[in-house]
């Protein structure tokens, strides 16, 4: 029989917990040495330390501690659960996936470690375990807000619109300030129907002076319920608010961007030729956000050859390493330079390597991450047989429809998303980029044409898979009722199939737009 703990046992650990609570990690630290050598199996001794050195950013040491904790008491769901928050920082996608699954077969009833692993299991790319793991934490706990908008979430990725109302309807109930979900919930359909809602809205930004976060999503919520009823002055209005009231708080420079563009093209002056043989590698789809790279995913992955992989982490994760950059920008011109001299051949067996999940059974995978059109230049020379399809859109459309949409707020390469002229400057930067990596990368880099997609969707899938070196097949063009989760914000629209309603939504907004078009007419932008 294990003997009861011994008082300073019990003292160290009370200590350990207080202080790990309190942020107090040094302390905390110190008590876990002392409670590890008084106890060298004290599952909870090997948890706290595991969390302490996580709270420090000590990846080994906290994988070390977790992984003794989960070894000691494999039953418990909260360690399972830690453990797999940190596999995941450290990029071991099996392992993480493996530590959520053990929280799902726990009988150890816990909706807190229910909802990490869902978590876990999202960030993995599994929405469906996803769903069932935030489904059993809101069983668990149903009056948490927080647990109903992750289940939310994984819900609309998954196409189950219904539940993902439901959830966000839930989670509204139990706290009418989760602010995320008020936009969440506005996507999903047309509002013109909702009565009340735009009064509601506008009664709570009345009350959410001196509150970001609210101010931010309250007002992107109501520009999408004015849109949806023809109120395109006040959509604009709300936009405008909106996203000023996050653009104020980031300090984000233009010339920045301007000066890592220039970077990367002087890097890649040179063309890289297209290797010999045919394309077997990944297929990337990149381009501006909103400007149809879901769309493409769907198309192409409807073949039997081609998994999709959604908007992979890996490459810019890896250019980060290589460039050892740090801080909020993942990239800069120094960074770029010491990844671009980084090995191409052990860069290309790294990201393979991570994106091997991705993979399934099929032959090849996509990667839709956008932003990965700035380092077209590294693919190409770490990945021989990788092929890249650029997506472009109507200027005008594209640079409305990303002031038009909540783009992920940390992730620091869309801080020129939150001001309208900020956007026009970024899309001159790209389309220089791809002018010059049209002339760099023959053969290995097509530009696509969105509006041509959706005039003559078979004459330009041909032309896609004929770029991938696939054969045809019809089950590429029957891509809308499909039931592959869709992570992005084109999860609902992408499901509706091909249509027109995105061609030249930027006259709804053409009153407003004066000095978008005056910055791009003055580059030699053409526009309509």
């Amino acid at each position: 029989m294990t003997p009861p703990p011994r008082p300073a046992v019990t003292r160290l650990r009370a200590a350990a917990q207080s202080q790990l609570e309190h942020g107090e990690l040094a302390a905390a630290e110190a008590s876990c040495r002392e409670l590890l050598a008084l106890a060298p199996e004290d599952a909870d001794g090997w948890f706290l330390a595991g969390m302490v050195a996580l709270g420090q950013r000590r990846g080994a040491d906290a994988l070390a501690g977790l992984r003794r904790a989960a070894a000691l008491k494999p039953a418990s769901a909260e360690y399972q659960a830690q453990l797999a928050r940190c596999l995941l920082l450290v990029n071991d996608l099996p392992g993480a996936l493996a530590a959520a699954s053990a929280v799902l077969d726990s009988t150890d009833r816990n909706a807190l470690a229910l909802d990490t692993a869902g978590v876990v299991f999202s960030h993995a790319g599994d929405h469906h375990q996803a769903a069932q793991s935030f489904r059993r934490a809101v069983d668990l706990a149903p009056g948490n807000a927080a647990f109903q908008f992750n289940l939310g979430s994984a819900l609309r990725f998954i196409g189950d619109f219904t539940g993902a109302e439901r959830a966000w309807l839930d989670c509204l109930a139990a706290d009418p300030a989760h602010w995320r979900a008020w936009p969440a919930l506005v996507n999903l359909r047309p509002q013109a129907a909702e009565e009340g809602r735009r009064a509601r809205l506008e009664d709570l930004l009345a009350g959410a002076a001196g509150d970001p976060a609210a101010i931010l999503m309250l007002n992107m919520a109501l520009a999408r319920v004015c849109e949806d009823t023809g109120d395109f002055a006040a959509a604009f209005q709300h936009l405008a608010a909106g996203k000023a009231a996050r653009r104020r708080r980031l300090g984000y420079r233009s010339a920045d961007d301007a000066a890592l563009f220039a970077a990367i093209e002087r890097r890649y002056a040179e063309p890289v030729t297209s290797p010999e043989g045919p394309a077997d590698g990944p297929v990337f789809v990149l381009g501006m956000p909103r400007t149809g790279t879901t769309l493409v995913e769907r198309i192409l992955t409807g073949h039997p050859l081609l998994a999709a992989g959604g908007e992979l982490p890996w490459l810019p994760l890896l250019v980060q390493r290589a460039g050892r950059g740090g801080g909020q920008r993942r990239l800069d011109a120094v960074a770029l330079e010491r990844a671009a001299a980084t090995d191409p051949e052990s860069l290309g067996t790294a990201y393979l390597q991570l994106a091997g999940a991705q993979r399934g059974g099929a032959a090849r995978f996509t990667d839709k991450q956008p932003v990965n059109f700035l380092f077209a230049g590294l693919v190409a020379r770490a990945l021989p047989g990788a092929r890249m399809i650029c997506l472009r859109r109507d200027p005008l459309d594209t640079c409305v429809a990303n002031f038009r949409q909540l783009l992920a707020q940390d992730f620091s390469y869309y801080d020129y998303s939150w001001d309208l002229a900020d956007i026009g400057r970024y899309w001159l930067l790209f389309d220089r980029l791809v002018t010059h990596w049209r002339r760099a990368l023959p053969g290995r880099f097509l530009e696509l044409s969105y509006e041509a997609l959706v005039e003559d969707p078979e004459r330009e899938t041909r032309k896609l898979l004929g770029f991938c070196n696939l054969p045809w097949h019809p089950g590429c063009l029957e891509f809308a009722g499909r039931d592959e989760p869709v992570a992005t914000a084109s999860a609902v629209q992408v499901r509706r199939g091909l249509n027109r309603e995105g061609l030249g939504r930027w006259r709804r907004y053409e009153p407003w737009l004066g000095e978008l078009k005056a910055l791009l007419a003055e580059q030699g932008v053409a526009l309509d």
